[in-house]
């Protein structure tokens, strides 16, 4: 496997752990406030690239990390 061939799989592990981030935060606040659980499938990339404030906001932190 090349450098780039790990690039891009890195990056896209990332990607979707940022989706599945965002989705499971939907899908806790849909159930939350009685809504269907369709809402919390919502995933609006543009053209595959996520929007710099979901990344921000849904990209994992060192918090819990001790």
């Amino acid at each position: 496997m090349t450098t780039q061939d790990k690039a891009r799989a890195l990056m896209q592990q990332h990607y979707c752990s940022v989706k599945r981030r965002q989705q499971s935060i939907l899908e806790r606040t849909a159930q939350e406030l009685g809504l269907p659980t369709e809402v919390g499938q919502y995933w609006n990339p543009i053209q595959g690239k996520l929007n710099p404030l979901a990344r921000k906001a849904y990209d994992s932190s060192f918090v819990g990390i001790s």
